[in-house]
Order: C-alpha cells, then structure tokens, then sequence
C-alpha cells in the first residue's frame, strides 16, 4: 500500500473544519444541555449569504465576514423566538424544533436558490506546496491555518473574555450564575448566536472544498460526531474529534474506498459516533455525571 500524504493534510484540512462546526453543537448544549439539530440550516444559511454578497459585488472575505455578523443575528433571533418559549419543555420537544427549524430553513433556501450547485468565490490563492514528493493544494494548508486560527481565538474568547465567562458559568450552575449576576437567558441567546458564527466559517470553508448546494446541511451531522467524541461539553474537545474524524474519512476514502466501490467514508463518522456512545458516552474530554440514588 503506496502511503500518501496528500490524504493525511485533505483529512487535517476536513478535520479542522469539521472542528470548528463541532462547537457549535457544543457552545449550544453547555448553555442548553440540549442538542442544537438545526446547526445544519445555519450553516447553509450562512454559506449562501457569503454567496450572494460576493455575487453582488462585496470581496469574498468580506462577504464571509458580513455573513458571520448576519449569522449571529439570526442565531439571536432563533433563540428568542422559538426556543425562549421552550423554557420548561421536555427535551425531546425542543429537540424536535430544532430539528423542524433545520427542515424549514433547508426548505425555504431550496426555494430561494433551488438544488443546483454553484460556485464559491476564491477566499484563498490558489497552487500547490511540494510535501514529501507529493503536491498539496495550498487550499488545504490555508484553510488548516485560517481554522486553528479561528479556533484559538474563539477558544481565548471563550476562556477569558468576560461574556465568556459569563457563559461557562451559566454553563456550570445556572442557579449560581442568576444569583451572581448573569441573564441566564442573554447567555443563551448569545450561544446560539456564535454557533451560526461558526456555522457560517465552517460552511464557507467546505463551499471552496466543494460548491455551494444544499447538500453542505449534511456535513453538520458529521461534525455531531466529533463534539461528542471530544466531550459535548468540551471546546478543546471538538479539535481532538474533528481531526480524528476528517483524518480517518480520508484515509478510508483513498484506501479503503476503492476496494469497497464507495460509501465507506460517508458512514466512517457515524460508526465512530456508535463506538464512542458505546465505549465512551462522554467523549474523551467531556464531564462525567454520576447520579446518585
């Protein structure tokens, strides 16, 4: 079996981004204890933002950037208009909203733009880079750098800044956090609003990979995995299973794929998904519950 590194640095490249989607699943459930199934409509509502704005005229960075502020807003306003109401309801029936606010977003963005594919604009120079005699698209190297980058960043914000750590000690005790001061229900409303920020990053990364079409909804239920492979409620967490799991999707897809004539790196996430709940349920980094009768 011939190694090749190019497939190593395109899973890197998948990881990272499969990374950055993951925290928004996790920034939603340690605000909410509760998975955010409608991260896939963000993700596309953000991407075909970034599409429109570049296609009338706005600089592609710019584009993305202005999608990530229209994104937040979105997210804010998802938050107070159908989730707040929730308040008190089972888990399973906001569970099934966000799932049903997936649906109706997908819907909607079909018949706004409809099913074909289109192209995204170039966010990144293009060539290759020489890597141990093999040529590796500068896309992914830009793309591995731009989201560790992000990562970090939205990390320190997260750990340090203030409204980060109003939103960790919401996360913590919600009881404790009201007592001291913080709007439980601001931090909510802001969790949402940075998963569509991430959303929107992530999807405008895998548009250049691949094209702008609805089918990038679906790469958010990959990204499900890596969160809860790292630890749902761990951010440093979602880099560890995102690299994991774009890692192994490559090497399945150029080794094993051939082989098996396709479809082995479509699933790899999901049977990973089922080994961890199975061996792991919380993740390599998550908190452990121990209930006691």
């Amino acid at each position: 079996m011939d190694v090749r590194p190019e497939l190593f640095i395109a899973g890197i490249a998948v990881g990272c981004i499969y990374a950055v989607l993951a925290v928004g699943f996790v920034i939603v459930y340690k605000a909410t204890r509760t998975f955010n199934l409608a991260q896939g409509g963000l993700i596309l509502t953000g991407t075909y933002l970034a599409y429109s704005l570049s296609a009338a005229g706005v600089p592609p960075v710019l584009a993305v950037v202005l999608s990530m502020l229209l994104g937040f807003i979105l997210g804010f306003a998802i938050e107070r208009l159908f989730l707040r109401p929730m308040i008190g309801e089972s888990t399973a029936s906001i569970l099934l909203l966000t799932l049903g606010l997936n649906e109706i977003i997908k819907g909607l963005l079909g018949i706004i733009y409809g099913s074909n594919q289109r192209p995204f604009p170039d966010l990144f120079p293009k060539g290759s880079a020489d890597f141990f005699g093999s040529q590796i698209p500068m896309i992914y190297v830009w793309e591995i750098g731009i989201s560790l980058m992000f990562f970090l960043v939205f990390s320190f914000f997260y750990l340090r800044s203030p409204v980060g750590l109003g939103m960790r000690a919401a996360a913590n005790n919600q009881d404790w956090a009201s007592l001291a001061g913080i709007s439980v229900s601001r931090v909510t409303a802001l969790s949402w609003g940075f998963a569509a920020v991430v959303g929107t990053v992530g999807g405008a990364f895998l548009a250049e990979l691949l094209s702008v079409n609805s089918s990038l909804e679906a790469y958010a239920f990959r990204a499900f995995p890596a969160a809860i492979l790292g630890g749902i409620d761990s951010v440093g967490g979602a880099l560890l299973g995102g690299l994991v799991i774009g890692i192994v999707e490559s090497l399945v897809g150029g080794y094993l794929d051939p082989w098996l004539g396709g479809g082995g790196k479509e699933v790899m996430a999901y049977i990973i998904l089922l080994v961890t709940l199975l061996v792991r349920p919380y993740g390599f980094f998550g908190t452990e519950e121990i209930e006691r009768l």
